[in-house]
């Protein structure tokens, strides 16, 4: 097994589980519906600011659970006015969130002086908006440190 620093942050989302009342949920195997739903929710969710709070919230955990950085994202989208639907989409990653809180990110040192970058890039693909998306990740070595960027 690698040595390192892992970064965990189960307590974390033992607490957003807890205040969304989803500590007993099933837990899922994808954080994303793989396929578009066909009945949208309109109507307004009953109270937004506890959407946002938990949305919010969700925002740090992807420091350390980059597997949920998009699913995330798009609930983000709809603070301003979120509907059941928007929460119910949200409720899906606290399923997943429940499968996989003993996740974490793993720091090593890296014997290697190569620098590897990865990118995706997704050419009008919401449903919604027909916007892009796109994402980029930088492993590289400077001083014996590790250097991690994301961006989306």
């Amino acid at each position: 097994m690698p040595t390192g620093l892992l970064l965990s942050q189960c307590r974390y989302m033992s607490d957003i589980l807890k205040r969304a009342d989803m500590v007993d949920c099933k837990a899922l195997a994808t954080s994303v519906f793989v396929a578009r739903a066909v009945d949208e929710l309109v109507e307004p969710y009953a109270d937004p600011t506890h959407y946002r709070s938990l949305v919010g919230a969700m925002q740090y955990l992807t420091v350390t659970h980059l597997n949920v950085f998009y699913a995330v994202n798009k609930p983000c989208q709809h603070m301003h006015s979120p509907t059941m639907a928007h929460w119910m989409m949200f409720k899906r990653v606290l399923r997943y969130i429940r499968g996989t809180l003993h996740y974490g990110l793993l720091l090593h040192k890296s014997s290697s002086d190569v620098l590897h970058a990865f990118t995706d890039f997704y050419w009008a693909g919401s449903h919604e908006n027909r916007k892009s998306t796109s994402g980029y990740a930088v492993f590289g070595v400077e001083s014996k440190r590790l250097l991690l960027f994301l961006g989306v």
